[in-house]
């Protein structure tokens, strides 16, 4: 046996269990690692309002603890006016559906000529097997509802808590990062750094004055069609329809539609209508130039970047996607070399025209370039180009 060969095998064993403890701990660790990253994002997106409330002389700390304070009661209201609408909603509901199942049944008599009673119905409806295990299985599930809104509400803690040591010890975590690389390297991370902020908080900012005047938009159709709870329908299509990428308008227009049928049939066609008719106008022209300085990217680039974001990590890589595909095509565009373009008609998509030598194109861009290698070239390239176009 050669003398390498036992410690190559001891060195292919260690490496395979590190991988495998690795792996297993990643497998671990995905979670707080994705909970981080939506930290580092919102720390991101809020750190513009902080620099400039510590740049009026208010300590970083307090000036985080005043904007996280802000959102949480904005966050905080959103809830009460939906859960209000939606409870409010419920307990009418309710108490119309004696005359819903009335109207139902009368329906179904005169239609099939049959004659059922609501009593009868309800009878039917409590004894049956179905409804029974469904109670059953409701009671055996309070305890995972209970399991999953405790989890959800810890998670949330621990993203506000990253992303407010995020936003509170900003230039101290950049100092940290910069003192371990050497000066070339530190101008590059920071010019990164610079770049996530301002594409990040742009996309913040942006999105949410398109969901403000979405908002006031609806909120108008609403109240001129005296739909009920219009400030939080209109509230709830600003938020979700900008703040939930690719879906997030179908999601914002069912529920003002639900609300409106229960008023009117009729009300319902003018809600869709409007959603539609406002979100081409948001498309075409509101969107390109609210973005067009914090993040202009193609909308086929923003539609994939959701679409892989979210095989990737699941809603949240849907909703961090686009700034950070934003801000990678900033930081890119900084390094990438660009050249002139030549004036060929294929570049506005049309075809040469024929019976138009391609050398005698070449000759006419390289004139227009000004240089005298290619006005040479371009001499020479025409004097043997005569005899062919004879």
């Amino acid at each position: 046996m050669p003398a390498w060969l036992p410690r190559a095998m001891v060195l292919a064993l260690a490496l395979y269990a590190c991988y495998r403890l690795g792996s297993w701990a990643f497998d671990q660790l995905i979670g707080l690692l994705i909970n981080v990253l939506i930290a580092f994002f919102l720390a991101l997106a809020i750190e513009p309002a902080v620099s400039r409330m510590s740049a009026r002389g208010m300590r970083r700390g307090l000036a985080t603890f005043l904007v996280f304070l802000g959102v949480l009661i904005a966050g905080v209201g959103f809830v009460v006016l939906l859960g209000s609408m939606l409870a409010g909603q419920i307990v009418d509901m309710v108490e119309e559906f004696p005359k819903y199942l009335d109207s139902v049944i009368n329906w179904v008599n005169q239609t099939f000529h049959t004659d059922l009673s609501r009593v009868e119905v309800q009878d039917s409806v409590l004894h049956s097997d179905w409804l029974q295990k469904y109670v059953q299985n409701s009671a055996t599930g309070v305890l995972d509802i209970s399991t999953t809104v405790l989890g959800g509400l810890f998670r949330l803690l621990t993203i506000f808590l990253f992303s407010f040591y995020f936003a509170a010890d900003g230039p101290r975590l950049r100092r940290a990062l910069c003192s371990v690389l050497p000066p070339a390297r530190q101008a590059e991370v920071l010019r990164a750094w610079e770049i996530a902020v301002d594409k990040t908080g742009g996309y913040l900012y942006s999105r949410g004055l398109m969901a403000l005047i979405s908002g006031i938009a609806h909120y108008i159709l609403l109240m001129i069609l005296g739909v009920p709870y219009a400030p939080a329908l209109a509230v709830w299509v600003g938020l979700v329809s900008q703040f939930i990428p690719t879906i997030g308008t179908y999601l914002a227009g069912a529920l003002p539609m639900l609300i409106a049928f229960t008023v009117d049939p009729w009300y319902a066609v003018w809600v869709l209508g409007f959603v539609v008719i406002y979100q081409q106008f948001e498309n075409y022209a509101l969107q390109p130039k609210l973005t067009s300085r914090t993040v202009d990217i193609h909308p086929a680039v923003a539609f994939g970047s959701v679409i892989a974001g979210t095989a990737l990590m699941g809603a949240v890589g849907a909703l961090i996607a686009i700034p950070a595909v934003a801000t990678l095509q900033a930081f890119l565009g900084a390094y990438v070399k660009r050249y002139d373009v030549t004036d060929d008609p294929r570049m506005h998509g049309r075809s040469r025209r024929r019976g138009e030598p391609v050398l005698t194109r070449l000759r006419s861009a390289w004139r227009a370039s000004g240089t005298d290698g290619g006005e040479d070239g371009a001499g020479g390239v025409g004097e043997r180009e005569e005899p062919g176009r004879a």
